[in-house]
């Protein structure tokens, strides 16, 4: 490029930034590819030798601000030109676009919250007889119109949260399902764009991140895994053990699997292996159900709850993730 002080904006020189360089604008902001992209409006290049526009040289600093505000990441302050005045070269553009490259999986803030789903997400049954083993499955897909409205959706900082919950009463096992659940938290699933954790309105998302809850043994947390590291067979994300002996057995435990380019598989199971103390039976109770919409577990059933956090459009044209549905069933 000719890029510098001093010099006349060639076509070449806006043609990199925005599209045409090893990182460039329009890897982040428009289609781009894998984790790369948002599915923001297409910059067009301008034709080889033709004149680069005021118009044109504007729309692309007030993308790069949208983008750095987008990611929260510190850019150069710069005025864009208006038409009649002279258009100069602007320092540190190579740089910004750099640095949000870099950062491009970081989000300043959140959008709505799907809660909404079809189905079952509550066991209103009760579970067990006795000393016998038993096991409850909760699964859930979360289901995007197209491939890259997946991509767009864990690119600019979605989120997939998993919560659990029980509070029904009656045997004499049920309090310790209740702790059990209760001590989970919620699982928050995200892309883990740029194998790089995500800054996604100001926490800070792993992969895998279990946010609240305390207790219980955690036996797995996968910290490193998020959907770009998911396959299609299932990979265990999350399982809480039961601390209190002899309950040590039970367990709480969720998989998750890329189906496809546009589900993701999520498999909850609640498993007791029939142990229990003298004069106790390893049944539990069932109770109300969690209805749809919800954002939290409301009913007092055995229960795995799934929302999807959409990315913010604060700073982003359009919601090109569009909006994902989510099926639940209970077995």
């Amino acid at each position: 490029m000719t890029y510098s002080v001093g010099g006349l904006i060639q076509a070449a020189d806006y043609n990199g930034f925005a599209n045409d360089s090893a990182n460039n604008i329009g890897n982040i902001w428009n289609v781009g590819s894998t984790d790369k992209g948002w599915g923001q409006t297409t910059f067009a290049n301008v034709s080889a030798g033709g004149t680069v526009t005021a118009t044109q040289w504007a729309s692309l600093v007030n993308t790069l601000s949208a983008m750095g505000s987008q990611t929260g990441t510190t850019i150069t302050s710069r005025t864009a030109p208006v038409a009649g005045n002279t258009i100069s070269i602007l320092n540190n553009v190579a740089t910004d676009i750099n640095n949000i490259t870099n950062n491009r999986g970081n989000a300043i803030a959140v959008g709505s919250t799907v809660s909404a789903f079809s189905g079952t997400t509550s066991k209103t049954a009760a579970t067990g007889s006795g000393a016998t083993a038993w096991t409850i499955t909760f699964t859930h897909t979360v289901t995007f119109a197209d491939a890259a409205s997946m991509r767009y959706f864990w690119n600019a900082g979605g989120i997939v949260k998993i919560m659990y919950g029980k509070t029904s009463t009656g045997t004499d096992h049920d309090p310790d399902w209740n702790t059990l659940a209760g001590q989970c938290g919620s699982i928050n699933i995200t892309g883990r764009v740029n194998s790089n954790s995500q800054l996604i309105a100001g926490t800070t998302y792993t992969g895998t991140t279990r946010v609240g809850g305390s207790g219980g043994t955690q036996t797995t947390l996968a910290t490193t895994t998020g959907w770009y590291n998911l396959t299609a067979s299932p990979t265990t994300v999350f399982q809480l053990n039961n601390t209190t002996a002899p309950y040590t057995p039970e367990y709480i435990r969720t998989t998750a699997t890329a189906t496809s380019a546009t589900v993701l598989t999520l498999v909850t199971t609640w498993v007791d292996d029939g142990t229990s103390g003298a004069g106790k039976t390893s049944n539990i109770s069932g109770g109300t159900a969690t209805t749809s919409p919800a954002t939290s577990i409301t009913g007092t059933a055995p229960t795995t709850l799934v929302n999807v956090v959409l990315p913010s459009t604060t700073y982003l044209t359009t919601a090109s993730w569009g909006t994902p549905t989510i099926a639940a069933s209970v077995a």
